[in-house]
């Protein structure tokens, strides 16, 4: 387990990546999961706009706000101490102009602390990569299935099957590298692609449905927990079955309450 004392960077990213160490990366949308994730040595803690299916009930991501991230990466800001603290930059904060996209990104690392900003696109967005690291702000990119193109895409599927467009997966991760992206993170892809890009790159690529040849991998935590029981994907184990025991202990608390047997006189004070 990484040194708890110590708060992590993206340099200690592009070190474990060196040396062969995993890393492991996890979403967090408030500050218990946040402190929950800290506390047993998570290396990245990502604000995913995934917040806008997995909390806000949404379909797609689309939908989220700036206002939205901000508000749930304060609030995991307020839980984690050590691991690096990625925020997502959600659709339409950074597509329309390099300017839009210095704005917007260096408010959120401003009101948030969070370590670096998450964006979609490989060779579309490398100019506004290249604007955001030389203000000083770290990105990490996402190539592959990208949820934020999830219409133009045909839906989550698959991406990179064929030579060509596995070719074309290589040459975005590559053009993100160049512009000063400080890891990649790569989606829904044959294990075969995943391997090749993590090859070509010497910047840490994070792995969401690629297979096992990354250098580390993400998970979104709900549905790592089994308390996402609407989403069910081929790349996702749960580790654990929270939705049934939730319910569970529901209903066993509102048994107590209808019999009369909560509170019972140790959860009560006297006089």
């Amino acid at each position: 387990m990484p040194n708890p004392a110590k708060r992590l960077t993206t340099l200690d990213l592009l070190e474990a990546k060196r040396a062969g160490r995993k890393i492991v990366a996890l979403t967090a949308y408030d500050a218990l999961f946040g402190q929950l994730l800290d506390e047993s040595g998570v290396d990245v803690v990502l604000v995913g706009d995934s917040v806008n299916t997995v909390l806000a009930g949404q379909d797609t991501t689309l939908s989220a706000t700036l206002e939205q991230m901000i508000y749930h990466t304060r609030m995991v800001r307020a839980g984690v101490r050590r691991a690096l603290l990625i925020i997502d930059l959600p659709f339409l904060s950074y597509q329309v102009s390099v300017e839009e996209a210095k704005r917007n990104a260096g408010r959120a690392m401003q009101l948030t602390g969070a370590n670096g900003v998450k964006l979609e696109g490989g060779r579309a967005m490398r100019d506004t990569v290249r604007a955001l690291v030389d203000i000083g702000i770290p990105v990490m990119g996402h190539v592959g299935f990208t949820p934020q193109s999830v219409h133009a895409l045909g839906g989550a599927r698959v991406q990179g099957r064929g030579p060509e467009a596995g070719e074309r997966i290589v040459a975005d991760a590559r053009a993100l590298e160049e512009a000063g992206a400080f890891s990649v993170v790569l989606e829904l892809m044959p294990s075969a692609v995943a391997a090749r890009v993590t090859e070509a790159l010497t910047i840490p690529t994070i792995g969401i449905g690629s297979g096992p040849h990354c250098d580390g991998q993400v998970l979104v935590l709900h549905d790592m927990l089994g308390l996402n029981e609407r989403f069910q994907a081929k790349f996702v184990k749960a580790y654990a079955n929270l939705g049934e025991q939730v319910r569970a202990a529901v209903r066993q608390f509102a048994e107590e309450v209808r019999e009369g047997r909560y509170p019972d006189a140790a959860h009560s004070f006297e006089q």
